[in-house]
């Protein structure tokens, strides 16, 4: 015995062979050949095998025990991070409260600070003659701020509009920035940055113009958030500007710059904010009417007639929520949060009312109609047939409930339909086609079938209050069902399929269809508009061929009883019979296994009585003259046939038989036809009766020797 086998025959075989299949160098092809090599025969080989499976099967329970407890580590994992989420929410409602606490204790701060400041100016006035010395250098530093203003953006080519719009502008910070791709951040270009007291000026470095920039952008205070990046070498010192529904990132020189940044744009937007605020109170406060001249000569009338004119209702625009409206509005977009968006909206109305639009009120319109436009085309978007179908109806409810909250009921439903439309169509298509067209059109029914009652029950729902909207969804199922039968006779009937696999299909189909009858629709009626031209061609093509097949065996028939040779082959033909409806067959059969018929008429009476059941599962109204047509164009070969044997046959024995055949045809399959028409129907076929009473009374005329056929 080998080296090697005498190592693996060891109690320390299992690791030593474990640490060498573990080897990077390891070589299986070169390993199996000296183990050949070195083994004395198959017995060793054997036992190595065993050795290799039972590290293998070793290998693959510990793979099992650490994927276990990876998997409990997962778990626990997840568990731990929804115990943060939850701290986190708890931890962002304390800071929020906090926030708003500090907020309005720095409000009431500011406006104690401002009565003393009255105060103490009254003071300073009553006892300094020289007071508005002051005033001038204030005004004087005002000046020389919008000076400063001037100087530098007559640097700026493409704003020179902008000073003479707001003469109350000045200058507050600017500064050197470089801007990165917010996706990529990549390095796009150097700009220049001028923060004056209500917006934020962005220009770009003339390349061959030292200090001389280019305007590319202006941004209002109102509608900018500034957010601090957080450093990632060699990305730092950075901080974004966000402007729904665009952002832009900018890098500073240095940590400091940013710091001066970050802190100049929140307190100049808390200024703005503040100021506005003030703006608005003071255009709330309501103002004196000025005096109306009196007339003396008209006191006594003027105190009887004249009423006390009605103060002018003022709207409150000074609440913080209010004049936070705007951002929210684009915090609940960006954030997707689309019912906060419209509670906001509902709030702002029902605060709003009836009561008169003063210009602080349009102006606070207008900004909350562009928000408005953003929500909208942002559900809009939300239901395009180009998102994502999955999730059914009720992924769309989110989106039409907030639409109809916003007034565009119309557009809701316009885009609910159009939605479940494109979901209907790829349902279709990504139906398998299989080899059994029964299976198939099994599947689609019930594809299209439940999607259009899942449609109808969500339309129901959305739109309950919407009563003018039930006319768009009859027009979209009409719609819908002209595609589903489509894809119906695309494969059942375009296929050439036999009468008896599209009767099926349409029995199939109809039963379907009557579920719709749960929710108070029916569209029976539009599966048979569009199907009666099909099923048509159906009946008049096997129409055809029952004629054809009839035809060539007539051309055949030698006017013989059938002898079916085995008692097996009578008795099916007896039941196949009694299928058919013909109860007296027996009277027909003979001695052993004769049959006193014609094989002809026989299989004459068997087609035409499949053709027939086929047909009424197939029938409605519209085919009732096609069918009746053809059942009486396919009786007609048959008994003109008869008639033109009983004209040119001579021989007694078979003329005998050819009247028996035609007695079975005329007195028996005739009746029966007749019967199963008028059950199926129900009403009876007067062309039917005709045909049968004017076969009774031909007569035969000895003379002619030619058919009618």
């Amino acid at each position: 015995v080998s080296a090697m086998a005498l190592s693996l025959g060891e109690g320390g075989g299992g690791s030593r062979l474990r640490r060498q299949l573990e080897s990077g160098g390891f070589a299986a092809a070169e390993y199996v050949k000296q183990l050949s090599q070195q083994s004395d025969g198959d017995r060793d080989l054997q036992e190595h095998r065993q050795r290799i499976q039972a590290l293998s099967e070793e290998t693959a329970q510990s793979l099992k025990r650490n994927v276990y407890q990876n998997y409990r580590q997962f778990i626990e994992t997840a568990r731990e991070i929804s115990y943060l989420e939850s701290e986190m929410y708890q931890l962002s409602h304390i800071l929020t409260e906090q926030k708003g606490i500090m907020e309005a204790v720095t409000q009431a701060l500011l406006l104690q600070g401002d009565r003393d400041d009255a105060a103490l100016g009254a003071r300073r006035a009553a006892a300094d003659p020289f007071l508005p010395l002051s005033a001038k250098e204030a005004a004087a530093s005002e000046e020389g701020r919008q000076r400063t203003l001037t100087t530098l953006l007559e640097k700026v080519e493409g704003c020179g509009d902008l000073l003479p719009e707001s003469p109350g502008k000045y200058l507050v910070y600017n500064g050197d920035l470089l801007e990165y791709d917010a996706d990529h951040m990549a390095q796009i270009q150097r700009v220049h940055a001028f923060l004056m007291n209500d917006c934020l000026l962005v220009a770009t470095a003339l390349p061959n113009r030292r200090g001389a920039y280019r305007y590319d952008a202006l941004y209002p205070l109102d509608g900018l958030a500034v957010v601090n990046v957080k450093d990632n070498p060699p990305m730092k010192d950075m901080f974004k500007l966000l402007m729904f529904p665009e952002s832009r990132i900018f890098q500073a020189e240095n940590a400091k710059i940013k710091k001066e940044w970050l802190e100049v744009l929140e307190e100049t937007k808390r200024s703005r904010a503040l100021s506005e605020k003030r703006r608005l109170e003071q255009e709330a406060l309501p103002r004196p009417a000025p005096p109306e001249p009196s007339n003396p000569f008209e006191e006594e009338d003027g105190e009887e007639d004249e009423e006390p004119p009605a103060e002018e209702e003022t709207v409150d625009l000074s609440l913080e929520w209010i004049q936070e409206l705007p951002e929210d509005l684009d915090v609940c977009i960006a954030q997707r949060d689309f019912e906060g968006a419209v509670d906001l909206l509902d709030k702002l109305n029902e605060h709003l009312g009836d009561k008169p639009a003063s210009q602080a009120v349009k102006e606070l319109r207008a900004r909350v109609d562009e928000r408005v436009r953003q929500l909208t085309d942002v559900l809009v978007f939300e239901l395009s047939p180009g998102r994502s179908l999955r999730g059914g109806p009720r992924a769309t409810r989110r989106a039409v409930s907030q639409l109809i909250r916003l007034g565009q009921s119309t557009k809701a439903c316009e885009l609910f339909l159009r939605n479940r439309a494109g979901a209907v169509r790829t349902a279709i298509r990504q139906l398998r086609i299989e080899g059994a067209t029964l299976l198939y059109i099994h599947k689609l029914c019930h594809v299209f079938f439940t999607s259009l009652l899942e449609t109808a029950r969500e339309f129901e729902t959305d739109f309950a209050g919407n009563s003018g909207c039930y006319s768009a969804f009859v027009v979209w199922a009409r719609a819908s069902m002209r595609m589903f039968v489509d894809a119906f006779s695309k494969q059942v009937f375009d296929s050439k399929e036999s009468l008896s696999t599209a009767a099926e299909c349409v029995k199939v189909a109809k039963e379907h269809c009557k579920q719709l009858s749960e929710i108070g629709l029916d569209l029976t009626f539009i599966i048979h508009a569009l199907l009666v031209k099909d099923i048509k061609g159906a009946l008049q093509s096997y129409k055809d061929i029952i004629i054809e097949a009839t035809k060539h065996r007539n051309s055949e028939e030698m006017w013989r009883r059938m002898n079916l040779m085995t008692p097996e082959a009578l008795g099916k033909l007896r039941e196949e019979m009694r299928g058919c409806g013909v109860g007296n067959f027996d009277q027909y059969t003979g001695d052993d296994c004769w049959v006193n018929l014609s094989y002809t008429v026989v299989a004459f009476t068997k087609q035409t009585m499949a053709f027939l059941e086929e047909a009424l599962k197939l029938y409605f109204p519209e085919l009732h003259m096609v069918l009746l047509e053809s059942l009486v164009e396919i009786i007609l070969v048959a008994v003109q046939h008869v008639d033109y044997s009983l004209r040119c046959e001579q021989d007694p024995e078979k003329k005998a038989f050819i009247r028996q055949n035609a007695s079975f045809l005329y007195e028996t399959v005739l009746p029966v036809v007749e019967k199963r028409f008028e059950e199926g129907v129900g009403k009876p076929a007067k062309q039917l009766q005709d045909l049968r009473n004017a076969s009774r009374l031909m007569r035969v005329n000895p003379e002619s020797t030619t058919s009618v056929v």
